[in-house]
């Protein structure tokens, strides 16, 4: 699990934001225990939302520099996909 994890709940879903310099691996292994959404700013400065299917891990990246933005497209996509 991961440690540090906060949460932006302003809107439902509620998403984790993973603390910067957090691998993909540990990422995963987080997501699968726990099952919830989760915002990465990945190391070139743009923010990728991660989720659990049941099965595997799903990232979609190109979310944005801005959090506020990456956090808006990201539940936006998850509606889309039928995930909420």
């Amino acid at each position: 699990m991961l440690d540090g994890l906060s949460y932006d709940d302003s809107e439902p879903p509620s998403i984790g934001l993973v603390p910067p310099g957090t691998s993909w691996e540990d990422v995963r292994d987080h997501i699968k225990i726990a099952h919830n959404f989760l915002l990465v700013l990945q190391a070139g400065g743009e923010y990728a939302g991660a989720y659990w299917t049941g099965t595997d891990m799903v990232v979609l990246d190109e979310l944005g520099t801005e959090l506020d933005g990456a956090l808006e497209e990201f539940r936006e996509e998850l509606r889309q996909r039928g995930e909420l």
